[in-house]
């Protein structure tokens, strides 16, 4: 089974990793963990080295755990739902793993929902986790 996890070091993704973790365990699957980056001149060196750092503490975070895990930083300029639903579609995954948190209506209409985009638009079923 493989599993995938959108992380972006909020509180609901450190919480989704510790749900995937679990799930991996029972089902001894392996764990792809995802960050996505928009690219180009979008995020600054501190942002690229913040986002590399998470994805180290999350990796360790499961294999402390004995799960095989793989960590990837995606960039292709599109959103985080559409390089999650990208990435699921490219690698076959089983199940997808994201965090939600809540959000104003107002919020919402500005920024749109990435959770939602991947719970629509997923090629496997979706598993949200609320911090």
């Amino acid at each position: 089974m493989k599993i995938l996890v959108g992380y972006s070091g909020s509180g609901a993704s450190r919480a989704t990793l510790s749900v995937a973790r679990d799930h991996a365990r029972i089902f001894n699957a392996k764990v792809f963990i995802i960050t996505s980056m928009e690219g180009g001149d979008h995020e600054t060196a501190q942002e690229i080295k913040s986002a590399e750092k998470g994805l180290k503490e999350a990796r360790q975070f499961m294999e402390e755990g004995g799960i095989e895990c793989e960590t990837h930083q995606v960039v292709h300029g599109q959103s985080p739902g559409e390089d999650i639903v990208w990435y699921a579609e490219d690698n076959n995954v089983d199940l997808v793993f994201v965090g939600v948190e809540k959000k104003s209506k107002a919020q919402k209409l500005l920024l749109g929902s990435n959770a939602q985009y991947v719970i629509l638009k997923s090629p496997c079923p979706v598993t949200t986790v609320k911090s």
